[in-house]
């Protein structure tokens, strides 16, 4: 097969695999697949590892999975790939997640960068909003209780068992992304997406103490 159809069937997959949870389902990842290409264009790499990785990041997710079963090195090894691509590719897809505030995950590789920056910025603006909540509504979490206060996790662990409200997760994770970005061109492109998440949150205190 050529690198642009295992692209394909490995989208195709990817379609049937993912659909229970609407904030981490197909779409989730078709955005973060065309946004890391929109940045690879800026910043270079290999194409094929920035596609498949962004295409297979959720494939492992803890949000998704109760243990990591190997879900991406299985498919991998299914398309007969060298070693080494199959290797960075799953390198790449098991590290894109935010694991809270106090944890280091530094991609090594420009390929990784990208596709963490474009699953980032999905994270954040309008859809981060529309996921956030969709999220919250799929674990039966409140969508806000001022007794309970953000925190800073300095273990995944920790972040893992936290059981915040909707709006917390604001502060817990996303509005801390713009400055976790790696690239010139994801920075460019968290800059205004985090701008509206602050917007919204100052409206919805005001709706909220009704001032």
């Amino acid at each position: 097969m050529t690198e642009k159809e295992i692209i394909k069937k490995t989208a195709d997959f990817i379609k049937k695999k993912l659909e229970k949870d609407s904030s981490h389902d197909w779409w989730h990842v078709y955005r973060v697949w065309q946004i890391a290409k929109k940045i690879g264009k800026k910043e270079g790499g290999d194409f094929f590892i920035i596609e498949m990785a962004a295409l297979l990041h959720e494939m492992d997710d803890y949000k998704l999975e109760k243990k990591n079963n190997n879900n991406a090195r299985k498919w991998l090894l299914k398309l007969n790939l060298e070693k080494e691509i199959a290797d960075r590719i799953n390198e790449i897809s098991q590290n894109v997640s935010f694991k809270g505030a106090g944890v280091k995950s530094e991609m090594k590789t420009k390929e990784g960068k990208i596709v963490q920056d474009a699953d980032r910025l999905d994270a954040i603006g309008a859809i981060g909003i529309a996921r956030v909540f969709a999220y919250g509504g799929y674990k039966q979490r409140e969508i806000y209780n001022p007794k309970i206060k953000p925190a800073e996790h300095e273990t995944f662990a920790e972040y893992k068992k936290r059981d915040y409200s909707s709006i917390n997760h604001f502060y817990e994770k996303l509005l801390l992304l713009k400055n976790l970005m790696n690239t010139k061109t994801g920075k460019k492109m968290a800059a205004g997406r985090h701008k509206f998440m602050e917007n919204y949150l100052k409206e919805f205190f005001k709706e909220w103490t009704l001032r």
